[in-house]
């Protein structure tokens, strides 16, 4: 992978004169005249991903990618047209498969979004930051210094990722909007041995910024480090107990949880269709009192930030819920419309293939007034869950289930024996009303997240203090002790 296949133009749509603005935008106007909403969306992207395991490059990747799709709402019909290639043709194409949906509608076309704010991140290119050897050679420093932390690490991988989107979106009215993107995320995974016992950690970090960010020494190696005493972790642990217990989450990343069992239920097209848990309850209680749960798509440099979402509405900070009541969704243009509200910046698309769906961006919840270590004090006996791997939802049950990646019991108010094999079961909006205490140590994840709906990946940030909640079921394989 040559240094010089990160160059990238400045302007990848127009400055070649390979495509002219004005007729572009009266070739716009012209197909999506009579809809009720629409646009045009132009993709330029560049990516590349190196993965070293085992003292070895096994992989170097490096993709451009370009592409627009036209978009036609009538109602709530969506025709949608895209393709690789922006030239007269295929946009012709294009225009005649969404104008099939417009034939007799004579719609009115949706107000225009409001004019983005200031950039949450630097337009520069993280792909053009450092040279191919040394981002080769950062891999071979973080394997050789993995590997000498402990005599127990069997099996290094180390990855770094970065891609540069720029994105215009062209409406029927004349108005546009575009914003440039970096993302770069690095990660560490270590597998770790004692005689026929491995055990596995990781550690991730990254957001919208240069490499220079995420790869200075403290921080690779605090991420080592993390993955190490994951894995060294949970070579001692025992496993779980299982049966219902009071469990109290951990700062940061545990907020998946959240994402995942709460957050979707909470997006705009769900409730429109009447499919989410939460449909319908705009103004009851949904949570026990003090929960408040934001998405907020403005957090400076952040993986889940956007200055504007892939509609051209500028990004904000929407309440979900406030102090136990439900506020609003998370709303996409179209959705908002058929539901009379205003579009909350959450319209997103994983790529210039697919159509607009409302997304979460950086979904929290707010931090409380407890101590952490006053949380802990106050179990007898339960589970301290520090770390999520994967987990499921159904969104119209809210029903979930989560795996720990680290664990601990917890014992008359003390973190004593690590455990693993740990699942947290339940229904999340029930799980909302079962917090009975919020600490004031609110954190973000490190700026791993990926979220996946309707075959869309898009990236995410989550984050919460630490959470007492009473009477959760956590699956194991040891009867827990009444």
């Amino acid at each position: 992978m040559p240094d010089h296949a990160t160059a990238a133009p400045a302007d990848p749509f127009f400055a070649s004169g390979a495509l002219d603005r004005s007729r572009l935008e009266r070739r716009v106007a012209d197909a999506l005249r009579g809809a009720d909403d629409g646009e045009l969306f132009l993709e330029y992207r560049q990516s590349e991903v190196l993965g070293f395991d085992d003292g070895h490059l096994r992989s170097a990747s490096f993709d451009t990618v370009q592409g627009f799709g036209m978009r036609a709402v009538a109602g709530d019909t969506v025709a949608y047209a895209h393709a690789s290639q922006i030239d007269d043709a295929a946009l012709d194409r294009a225009a005649e498969t969404v104008g099939a949906v417009l034939r007799g509608h004579g719609g009115t076309l949706d107000v225009a979004p409001a004019k983005p704010g200031p950039a949450l991140y630097q337009p520069g290119n993280p792909l053009d930051v450092m040279p191919f050897a040394d981002k080769v050679a950062l891999l071979a420093e973080i394997d050789a210094w993995a590997r000498a932390r402990d005599n127990r690490v069997r099996q290094v991988s180390a990855t770094l990722s970065a891609n540069w989107q720029v994105v215009e979106i062209l409406r029927p009215d004349g108005s546009s909007a575009r914003d440039v993107r970096p993302l770069v995320r690095i990660g560490v995974s270590l597998l770790v041995g004692e005689g026929d016992r491995q055990e596995s950690g990781y550690a991730g970090a990254g957001g919208r910024a240069g490499y220079t960010t995420w790869v200075a020494p403290d921080r690779w190696q605090a991420l080592v480090e993390e993955a190490l005493g994951q894995a060294l972790l949970n070579l001692e642990a025992s496993p779980a107990p299982a049966g219902e217990m009071t469990v109290v989450l951990g700062p940061g990343w545990p907020g998946i949880l959240l994402h995942e069992a709460i957050g979707h239920g909470l997006e705009g097209d769900f409730n429109r269709r009447k499919l989410s848990a939460f449909s319908g309850l705009i103004g009851e209680r949904v949570a026990a009192p003090g929960v408040t749960v934001v998405d907020d798509g403005t957090i400076e440099g952040r993986r889940g930030s956007i200055t504007i979402d892939d509609e051209g509405t500028p990004s904000s900070r929407t309440v979900l819920i406030e102090d136990g009541i439900l506020k609003g969704y998370m709303q996409d243009r179209m959705n908002a419309r058929l539901m009379g509200t205003t579009a909350t910046g959450n319209g997103r698309r994983e790529s210039y293939a697919h159509q607009p769906l409302p997304r979460m961006t950086n979904t929290y919840m707010l931090g409380g007034d407890k101590d952490p270590a006053e949380i802990l004090g106050s179990v007898k006996r339960g589970l301290y869950a520090k770390e999520f791997g994967g987990g499921q939802v159904d969104i119209t049950s809210g029903k979930f289930t989560f795996s720990a990646s680290v664990a601990y019991l917890i014992e008359d108010g003390k973190i004593t024996r690590p455990v693993k094999g740990a699942t947290l079961i339940g229904n999340g909006p029930d799980v909302l009303k079962r917090v009975s205490m919020i600490g004031n140590d609110m954190a973000m994840d490190a700026g791993i997240g990926s979220c996946g709906k309707d075959g869309q990946w898009v990236p995410v940030g989550v984050g919460q203090p630490t959470l007492r909640i009473d009477g959760l079921t956590v699956g194991g394989t040891e009867i827990a002790a009444a």
